[in-house]
C-alpha cells in the first residue's frame, strides 16, 4: 500500500500520488491501448486510488479505458478505486475546443454520460475544467451539489480558479480539492490561491507536475513531436525557450544526480515537499514511467536538497506561458 493523502478536510483519503490519464487518449499523440491498460492495472496493484480523467479527453474515450480498466481489474482493487472526472470543455468533431458549459442542466447531462462511460455507481471527485465565464461559479456548484444529494456523485472538486472564485464556490458546498497545475516552473499558486485552499480546508490535486515531460530528465533538445501531440503549440516547447528550459532540467540533474535518483523523482519529490495536503497526478502512459513515478515516494528531501533545487530551478525560471495564449484566457486561475 501507498502513503494516503486527505483531499482537504471534506474529501477522501488518497494515495499520495494520483494517476492522471489523459495522455492514454489524447493530445499527446497515438498511444498504446494495451499499454495504457496494463499501466492502469499495474498502478492499481501498486496502491493507487485516485484516477483523474475529463469527459472530453478523447470525446469520452478516457472514460470508456479507465471503465474497462476498472471492470478487469480485482474486486478489492476496483472498489478502493476512486475517480476524479472533469467536464464542461465543449469539443468539436475535428477536436478543436469551443469554450465551457457550467449550466446547471449540462452539469447534470455531462454527469449521466460520464457515470455511463465509467460503469460505475459514482463519479468520487466532479469538477467543471474551467470555469464558464456566462455562468455564475455558484450555480455550477450548486448543481454539482444537486448530484452529490442525489448520490451521483461523492465530493465537489474545482479545476483552475483563482482565490475568489474558490471562496465564492466553498460558500455554496463543501469543497474537496483544487485541481491545478503546480511544478518546480508552475509555481503561480503559491502568492494567492494555495494560501486561499489552506485557509479553507480545501487539498489540492497538483497536475503537470513534471510540465508535459518537460522537466522529466527524458525530453530531449532534438526530439520530434508525433502528430497531435499538443506540446508543439505549447510556448515552453518552443525554439529558444525549449532550450532555456532544458538548461534549468540540465541543473535539476545535478541536484538528482547527487541524490542518486532520477529528475522525475526528484521532480515529484519536490512538490510531495510542498504539503501534505497537495497530491500530485502523475501523467504516466507506460509502466516503465509510472515506476519511475511511484519511487519519488522513497525520495526524501532534506532542507539542504530543496535549497539545492531552489538554487537550480528558482521561482518563475521558466520560459514561456504554460499554454498558448488563447488557453490561457480560459483559466480563472490567471485572471
Amino acid at each position: 500500500m501507498l502513503p494516503t493523502r486527505p483531499l482537504g478536510t471534506t474529501g477522501p483519503a488518497v494515495s499520495a500520488l494520483g494517476l492522471g490519464c489523459m495522455g492514454m487518449s489524447a493530445l499527446y499523440g497515438e498511444a498504446d491501448r494495451a499499454e495504457s491498460l496494463a499501466t492502469l492495472h499495474a498502478a492499481l496493484e501498486a496502491g493507487v486510488t485516485l484516477l483523474d480523467t475529463g469527459d472530453f479527453y478523447g470525446m469520452g474515450h478516457n472514460e470508456l479505458l479507465i471503465g474497462e480498466a476498472l471492470r478487469t481489474a480485482p474486486a478489492a482493487l476496483r472498489e478502493r478505486a476512486l475517480t476524479s472526472v472533469k467536464f464542461g470543455a465543449l469539443r468539436t468533431v475535428e477536436g478543436g475546443f469551443t469554450g465551457y458549459d457550467g449550466r446547471p442542466a449540462a452539469v447534470k447531462n455531462f454527469a449521466a454520460y460520464s457515470l455511463q462511460r465509467l460503469g460505475t455507481g459514482h463519479i468520487d471527485v466532479y469538477r467543471i475544467a474551467r470555469v464558464d465565464p456566462d455562468v455564475p461559479i455558484e450555480e455550477t456548484v450548486g448543481a454539482i451539489a444537486e448530484l452529490v444529494e442525489a448520490g451521483h456523485v461523492r465530493h465537489i472538486g474545482l479545476s483552475e480558479v483563482g482565490a475568489d472564485t474558490l471562496r465564492r464556490a466553498a460558500a455554496v458546498a463543501p469543497i474537496a480539492d483544487l485541481q491545478i497545475e503546480y511544478s518546480l516552473v508552475s509555481r503561480g499558486i503559491e502568492e494567492k490561491i494555495l494560501p486561499a485552499a489552506r485557509e479553507l480546508g480545501i487539498g489540492v490535486t497538483a497536475y503537470g507536475v513534471l510540465s508535459r515531460g518537460l522537466i522529466s530528465g527524458h525530453f530531449t533538445r532534438d526530439r520530434a513531436l508525433a502528430p497531435g501531440d499538443f506540446r508543439g503549440m505549447s510556448p515552453r516547447f518552443q525554439g529558444e525557450n525549449l532550450h532555456r528550459n532544458l538548461d534549468l532540467v540540465d541543473r535539476l540533474r545535478a541536484v538528482a544526480e547527487a541524490k542518486g535518483v532520477s529528475v522525475a523523482q526528484t521532480a515529484i519529490a519536490w512538490v510531495l515537499a510542498q504539503g501534505d495536503d497537495i497530491v500530485p497526478l502523475v501523467g504516466a502512459r507506460t509502466r516503465t514511467r509510472l515506476t519511475e513515478a511511484l519511487g519519488a515516494l522513497d525520495v526524501t528531501l532534506d532542507a539542504a536538497d530543496l535549497a539545492a533545487i531552489e538554487e537550480a530551478v528558482p521561482a518563475g525560471a521558466a520560459a514561456g506561458e504554460r499554454y498558448p495564449a488563447a488557453q490561457m484566457a480560459h483559466l480563472d486561475s490567471e485572471h
